[in-house]
């Protein structure tokens, strides 16, 4: 019984140094990026010695991809969950939408890790997070497929959509500090940024649905 007990403290030490050290990670590599993230860092931010670190997670690569993963991964379950749940297709994509969005309110480290992959050609993109995004994209390929079927949505490309999707949010998030920070910019215009703070998931769902909804006068095609 004893054994039993330590074993399952063990457990739960090795878990929570784990997360330790993610959670470092998130940190490193926000300010960083993975060129300029170094392991010593990581490892000073978690508290741990280097070996400690490698034990755990691996190298700079695997930690990288632990890092992405985690949040993406659970963005497409969340996903995966809310579309089950809705009845429609533009219910499926409201939820979708609001499912990127509360993901990038939960995780702030994550945007500029994406938008630095994006701009470098997803240089050190790992494939256990392309694989993600691969999954997340084919529900939205469901939900379109769904849409278009029932004579709601107009034929489109689903992955352009999805980047409007995931981009108008990313960009609207990162550029929250410049906005503030800038005196020149026009009363109405951030008059309309308080209009849609805290509700950005239903500004875009408005805006996309607008965009692919099927006129009754449009042609199928």
């Amino acid at each position: 019984m004893k054994q039993l007990i330590k074993k399952e403290e063990n457990r739960e030490e090795t878990g929570a140094t784990a997360e330790k050290i993610l959670l470092a990670a998130r940190e490193v590599f926000t300010e960083f990026g993975y060129n300029g993230t170094r392991m010593d860092e990581i490892a000073r931010r978690a508290a741990v010695n280097k070996a400690t670190l490698y034990y755990q997670i691996g190298d700079k690569a695997t930690l990288y991809a632990h890092v992405i993963h985690q949040v993406i991964g659970g963005v497409y379950q969340d996903i995966a969950r809310a579309v089950s749940l809705a009845p429609t297709p533009e219910e499926k994509l409201r939820a979708y939408i609001t499912c990127i969005a509360q993901a990038v309110d939960k995780n702030p480290e994550i945007p500029p890790i994406l938008m630095r992959e994006f701009a470098s050609g997803g240089t050190n993109l790992p494939r256990l997070v392309v694989e993600d995004f691969a999954a997340v994209i084919k529900i939205l390929m469901g939900i379109m497929e769904e849409g278009t079927k029932k004579g709601i949505f107009i034929k489109t490309v689903p992955f352009l959509l999805h980047m409007m999707i995931l981009g108008s949010i990313l960009f609207y998030k990162v550029s929250v500090p410049i906005r503030e920070k800038q005196n020149w910019i026009p009363a109405e215009v951030k008059a309309q940024d308080e209009k849609i703070k805290g509700n950005i998931a239903r500004e875009v769902a408005r805006l996309i649905l607008r965009a692919i909804k099927k006129s009754n006068t449009e042609d199928a095609s």
